[in-house]
């Protein structure tokens, strides 16, 4: 229950709505915890990172007892590629009696896009205090309002779908942001 995810479903809902009535094909791309070089500043590596290079202390919520689906980058643009040729059609086997939420009746498709492994918060912020050679000063908060304990993508419609699996761990993933942000902001 957050507005985040009402929002995306919401969205979800739309797009549906205008495949249906316009025949136009929409594929939801629903990406996990998405990081790498050039990534968003307002995400954890990017705000850890970034913390602990200026010496500064990180917040660390529900009190690091969180787990997420951390996607690098790379695994993302693989994922779009092999999409982008294959626009949704019609599922003409749909039953309207017994309906299944992963196909419709209109040319409308979704794909859940990570890497199918929740990382443990406290491993992630172990993994980059491995890779700056700094350990991080942790501020532990409560959780946050709206925010889920764990999160991860079942990918199998994914791959079965493209034939891609996404394949990039978070420790090669940190090293490639570390190594980046280093030669970045210098």
């Amino acid at each position: 229950m957050s507005l985040y995810a009402a929002t995306k479903k919401a969205n979800e809902l739309m797009a549906h709505t205008y495949a249906n009535l316009f025949n136009i094909p929409s594929t939801g791309l629903r990406f996990f915890t998405v990081y790498g070089p050039w990534g968003r500043p307002d995400m954890a590596l990017f705000l850890f990172t970034k913390a602990m290079l200026e010496g500064r202390t990180i917040d660390v919520y529900n009190n690091g007892q969180m787990a997420r689906d951390f996607t690098y980058i790379d695994d993302i643009v693989e994922s779009v590629t092999r999409l982008i040729p294959k626009p949704p059609v019609p599922d003409t086997s749909w039953n309207a009696e017994n309906p299944d939420p992963a196909t419709s009746f209109a040319p409308y498709q979704i794909f859940n896009i990570g890497s199918n492994k929740p990382v443990r918060l406290m491993d992630f912020i172990s993994e980059i205090e491995k890779q700056t050679g700094i350990t991080a000063e942790k501020h532990y908060m409560p959780m946050q309002a709206g925010d889920v304990p764990k999160s991860w993508a079942d990918v199998e419609d994914l791959f079965e779908y493209t034939g891609y699996r996404p394949q990039w761990n978070v420790e090669n993933g940190i090293r490639e942001f570390v190594e980046w942000y280093r030669d970045y902001y210098k």
